[in-house]
């Protein structure tokens, strides 16, 4: 019975029998490891081999020997790979798509001795992208591309490291004095949204087949470039966005709303941004194309976004741009002007007499656009601010300055197209001429002639006069 109950249990047997499974096992896998680690050492060996597609095809560079460059593995050889001239049109695509990945490995230009024929080699290639786009007539596949967005995001969108600067507010003029900040991997930026902006612009480029890569996270990514401390990219950014406004419809309020989040932010938080004015520039190209009557969430994005602009310091950074903006929106709906005017009244500047004579500017072409009725709603509170511009110690030390832009405004104010037109009143008249003092009169001199010549009465030359205001002989 013992040997019977003994025999059951075969524990000596099983233990060896799994040693020796578990040894051959591990042979098995060791065979397997050398396999792939003997395939994986041929494909670093030839890195013109990188013809496979999609997002992960980088995984082809093997990790022996490989050195990763933002997120890109070089190849341990990096070597150039055939020109367009010398392979037959049908393999033309598939040479497109591996200088494509070649050229997502993307080098640090913080040290100017390093991989220099590496470096070479890729802008050689990155031309020949740019020479091929502009002169093949092919449309472009899906998989062509996912690897152009692809490689065009792995370059341009990074990490924006700003000037060092003092912990302050600095005035437009202190940004003006400083020397812009000029990145060193321009040498290969510039190639880059140079075949950017072509790959847009191209009419092989289907936009119903694109819109699935430059979709709205690529939008905002490039919006984010706009903060560039380079003016080069920042030109190229201003031409490339709207480049995709104008053929990527499905993205138009999106881009809209995602600028208005951008002037948000640098109004009411920040007050630092280096794109306002060539963000500007677009709205502006954007506004004159607006159907009219303009729909609401136009009027509300001029009143919360661009009348706010004028608030922050550093405002003649983007003024001439904003202040073409603000003119395209009342010359396609003059009914705008009184509320423009309004807006501009309420940012005046108290102290800062550069910044007024920038206002005063505005204000002239606004009014050159604004008809009689919406002049009419806004006139009091407009003179009693000029007013108070002409009474300003400030204001009177800008060398003349001031003066002559007062006396441009005063000849778009009045007289030649109000005076016709305005029932001009003895309450109105009342509530001007206490702002015209002896030491403001000398603009409004000839002003109040024109008056009297256009109009021909006498009762408001005699309220004039009565002001202490002379009209010229």
């Amino acid at each position: 019975m013992i040997k019977q109950i003994f025999g059951k249990i075969p524990r000596k047997n099983s233990k060896s029998g799994s040693s020796t499974s578990s040894s051959n096992s591990s042979k098995k896998s060791d065979g397997s490891s050398k396999k792939m680690g003997s395939s994986t050492s041929s494909v670093i060996s030839a890195p013109s081999s990188v013809s496979s597609t999609g997002y992960n095809s980088g995984d082809k560079f093997g990790h022996n020997g490989n050195q990763r460059m933002n997120g890109a593995l070089m190849p341990a050889s990096y070597e150039a790979l055939p020109s367009f001239r010398d392979v037959p049109n049908s393999e033309k695509q598939n040479l497109f798509i591996r200088k494509l990945n070649m050229c997502c490995v993307v080098f640090d230009f913080t040290d100017p001795t390093k991989n220099l024929k590496e470096k070479e080699i890729k802008r050689q290639m990155l031309l020949e992208l740019v020479e091929y786009v502009t002169s093949a007539n092919v449309k472009y596949t899906e998989n062509a591309m996912q690897e152009v967005i692809r490689m065009v995001s792995l370059n341009l969108f990074r990490t924006l490291t700003p000037q060092p600067r003092e912990n302050k507010v600095l005035e437009a003029y202190d940004l003006e004095e400083e020397e812009p900040a000029m990145d060193p991997a321009w040498s290969h930026l510039q190639i880059v949204y140079e075949f950017f902006l072509r790959f847009v612009a191209s009419p092989d480029t289907d936009a119903k087949v694109a819109k699935r890569y430059i979709d709205h996270s690529f939008v905002l990514k490039l919006l984010d470039l706009f903060d560039s401390e380079d003016p080069r990219e920042r030109e190229y950014l201003k031409t490339i966005l709207h480049r995709i406004y104008g053929k990527f419809m499905v993205h138009r309020p999106f881009i809209r709303k995602s600028v208005n989040n951008i002037f948000y932010r640098f109004i009411f938080e920040t007050e630092k941004h280096n794109g306002i004015a060539e963000l500007l520039e677009i709205l502006g190209s954007i506004i004159n194309g607006f159907a009219l009557p303009l729909k609401e969430e136009h009027k509300l994005f001029l009143i919360r976004a661009l009348i706010p602009l004028h608030k922050p310091k550093c405002l003649a950074m983007y003024h001439q741009q904003l202040s073409y903006s603000i003119t395209q929106f009342v010359e396609k709906d003059c009914k705008l002007a009184d509320t423009v005017i309004r807006g501009l009244l309420k940012y005046w500047p108290v102290t800062n007499s550069s910044k007024e004579i920038m206002f005063l500017g505005e204000l002239e072409e606004v009014l050159e656009a604004t008809q009689a009725p919406e002049f009419q709603r806004c006139m009091v509170p407009l003179f009693k601010q000029i007013a108070r511009c002409l009474n300003s110690l400030h204001f009177q030390h800008k060398d003349g300055l001031a003066e002559n832009v007062l006396f441009e405004l005063s000849e778009t104010l009045s007289l030649r197209h109000v005076a016709l037109s305005l029932p001009w009143k003895n309450s109105t008249i009342s509530s001007i001429l206490p702002c015209l003092n002896s030491g403001s009169t000398q603009i409004f001199r000839l002003e109040v002639s024109i008056l009297y010549v256009s109009t021909r009465s006498k009762q408001l030359y005699h309220n004039l006069h009565a002001g202490a205001v002379k009209p010229v002989p």
